[in-house]
């Protein structure tokens, strides 16, 4: 049958009224996401996009903000459909009464959908599994608002883009240097412009099948920002756990699978790189934060040096390329920064509130990544790579003493003093996260415990690169580190009815901001803490105030403002936990480790392995499944690699390549045991580990390194 091809009707639209969840940020928690960065779908769980943030996005744009399939005059019955893997997902339904002769359905529609960068595929078949001849229009209808992400993340409705119709086969959109096309193959009996709908006439005999494919592309007219990386260069190895808790072996595979497809590469070339390299990072989360993040980027490539170095030396010479070399207030850049966020163009999502498109606003992604860098060193990043970052490095050493303590009091802090940008720059950044254990909200420049954490740290590991690489200054900055420990116990501990504790900040007068939150856990590990005050913060920790059983809440459950759904007011982050988790071991309080790592387990189970961005704080004790808050990013890569990190907890697994050992000293794996793990990877090389039922550990380890021990 040939097409029938409608042009636009120009008539005035009827009034479609505003829905009741215009202006709030769209909710998450139902949703199916498929990714392949830059690209990702969003779509309710029978496969329509129906509203909200539902859509084909590619590069921050949405490219389809409908995509719905209708069988005219006859129910849709959705009966399954979900994740196969990252990228892929199906759904299937039911077409009610069609067919049928008995009870039993005799005709469905199966939608089976694929994503890869700047493509959104989905095949489209109906099979007649009656005895009864069938017939019936399928109508699939689609359409874009072309709106920029913080558009669709505030929730704002914006008027749909005009189709176009290319041919009897595609519909094309245009706007903003944007181009959308969406194909069908066959093609429809009637394709409308108007109203973005294929049409096909369909007639099944029993027994017989009929499908389409759809193929959406997007394109921006000056390329990807970042775009995908090749899907052949994975930048770690694939990690095989089996253990007696398979939830730890299926939360660690779809971690893997979907951390493969967060994976963006920098079009921006290093001088001198080597001919066909290509450096990678981890963009943050999907759908909000596919891009790249200076904190995000560093924690996750941290999480992941068990599985190589690759990842994180192609996210420092990223970042690298992009450290502040001038003091700019515009987008908060000054001289040996690492910036906070990277976007097409400026974020305007408020009149108080707008983002440039670099934009440099965070105080602890500079002392992350000298530590990432001294970690990947001791994991085995090749010596000539960590040379040629150094003078990098140095630069960031002095932007801590030189711009991050602005007042001179000798404490990290942060204002924005732009009156636009983030009110908060720690990981912690929304705008109600800094209060007082009454309530208050602390007043900036605003010194965060765990900064003074990183930037200790960071002083101690940056000193020994400085000595190990031959270069001046390692014992400037180790006295740089033990002044910072000195003002701290002076200044920022505090107590209460249950004994002392570090508070979460400084405010603006240099008063302990005394809330009780999940900070401690960066503390510990980091050096800046002696035997006694890390035995104080591990009790703490287990608390039940902050260790909900489904991992740490953000905020004590006892103070004022505590809320189970605030962002940072008493939800559950699992990489925050992880990093507690990883924090006490290596402190040496493994058994205090123990049981947050098992309430990750549980929450991983309940989110079908594929933790969230952050859940709800409510606690096992209401129940045993934890709510999700309904914004979360999901995936989101730090939430991800933690299955990595606190694998490496369980396992006591450290390195020091230069040093000539690794350190294998199970603690609480032996919960999880016996337990075999393949496809770590020390130096280069590959690194296996097998803990018996009876505690015993066989490692398979790279030749020239010594296994150990704990001490």
């Amino acid at each position: 049958m040939d097409a029938t091809v409608k042009t636009q009707d120009t008539s005035d639209p009827v009034p479609v009224p505003a829905p009741a969840s215009e202006g709030l940020q769209p909710f998450l928690h139902d949703a199916v996401v498929t990714l392949y960065a830059p690209s990702l779908v969003v779509s309710r769980t029978d496969g329509q996009f129906a509203g909200g943030a539902d859509g084909f996005f590619h590069g921050d744009v949405r490219a389809l903000s409908r995509l719905t399939v209708t069988a005219d005059g006859i129910a849709l019955a959705p009966v399954g459909g979900g994740l196969r893997g990252a990228d892929r997902a199906d759904f299937r339904a039911v077409l009610r009464g069609l067919g049928e002769t008995t009870a039993d359905p005799a005709v469905a529609l199966y939608r089976r959908r694929a994503v890869t960068s700047g493509l959104l595929t989905e095949d489209v078949e109906i099979v007649n599994s009656g005895v009864r001849h069938v017939a019936f229009r399928l109508t699939i209808t689609a359409g874009t608002d072309l709106a920029p992400m913080e558009r669709v993340k505030a929730g704002d409705r914006q008027d749909p883009v005009p189709a176009q119709c290319d041919d009897a086969t595609t519909l094309t959109w245009i706007r903003d240097a944007v181009t959308v096309r969406l194909a069908a193959d066959p093609a429809p009996d009637t394709l409308d412009a108007a109203s973005g709908s294929l049409s096909y006439d369909i007639e099944l005999g029993p027994g017989d099948s009929w499908s389409t494919t759809l193929r959406c592309t997007a394109a921006h007219a000056d390329g990807d920002q970042f775009p995908a990386a090749p899907a052949d260069a994975v930048p770690w190895r694939i990690p095989e756990l089996r253990c007696a808790d398979r939830r730890f072996d299926h939360w660690l595979r779809q971690s893997a699978a979907d951390l493969d497809q967060m994976r963006l590469t920098d079009p921006v070339p290093e001088q001198g790189a080597s001919e066909g390299r290509v450096d990678q990072f981890l963009a943050a989360g999907a759908p909000w934060f596919l891009t790249l993040f200076g904190r995000d980027s560093l924690w996750a490539a941290r999480m992941l040096l068990p599985l190589g170095t690759d990842l994180a030396a192609g996210t420092l010479r990223i970042l690298a390329r992009r450290q502040g070399t001038v003091v700019e207030p515009a987008t908060e850049e000054q001289p040996g920064k690492i910036l906070h966020e990277v976007r097409r163009g400026t974020q305007e999502f408020a009149d108080t509130f707008a983002l440039p498109p670099v934009y440099y606003g965070t105080v602890d992604a500079t002392p992350l990544w000298i530590t990432l860098l001294h970690d990947a060193w001791r994991w085995g990043m090749a010596h000539e790579e960590v040379e040629r970052l150094l003078p990098h490095a140095e630069s960031a050493l002095a932007w801590m003493r030189d711009h991050g303590d602005a007042d001179g009091d000798g404490f990290l802090k942060y204002v924005d003093r732009t009156g636009r940008g983030l009110a908060n720059q720690g990981w912690k950044d929304s705008g109600d996260s800094v209060r007082h254990q009454d309530g208050r909200l602390a007043e900036p420049p605003i010194a965060l415990c765990e900064v003074q954490a990183y930037a200790y740290e960071a002083a101690c590991t940056g000193a020994a690169l400085l000595r190990a690489f031959g270069r001046p200054g390692a014992d400037a900055w180790e006295e740089w580190a033990e002044r910072l420990a000195v003002r701290f116990r002076e200044r920022f501990w505090v107590e209460d009815a249950t004994g002392p504790y570090p508070a979460l900040a400084l405010d603006r007068h240099g008063r302990p901001v005394d809330a009780v939150t999940s900070g401690f856990g960066h503390l510990l590990g980091t050096g800046l803490l002696n035997e006694a005050e890390s035995a104080l913060l591990a009790a703490r920790l287990t608390g039940a105030d902050l260790d909900s059983g489904h991992g740490l809440r953000t905020l004590s459950s006892g103070a004022v403002g505590f809320n189970p759904y605030g962002y940072h007011i008493g939800s559950i982050w699992p990489h925050d936990t992880a990093i507690a988790v990883h924090g006490l071991v290596r402190a040496g309080f493994p058994d205090a480790a123990a049981p947050l790592a098992a309430g990750l387990l549980t929450a991983s189970a309940a989110f079908d392995a594929r933790l969230p961005e952050l859940f709800a704080g409510h606690g096992s004790a209401a129940g045993p499944r934890p709510a999700p808050y309904p914004a979360s990013c999901r995936p989101q890569a730090w939430a991800a690699a933690s299955a990595v990190l606190v694998l490496r907890a369980a396992l006591g697994l450290d390195a020091d390549v230069p040093g000539g050992t690794i350190t294998v000293a199970p603690g609480f794996a032996r919960s999880y045991g016996p337990l075999t793990v393949t496809g770590l990877e020390v130096a280069g090389s590959r690194l296996d580990i097998t803990l018996a039922a009876d505690g015993t550990v066989r490692t398979v380890a790279p030749r020239g390194l010594t296994v150990i021990g704990a001490r």
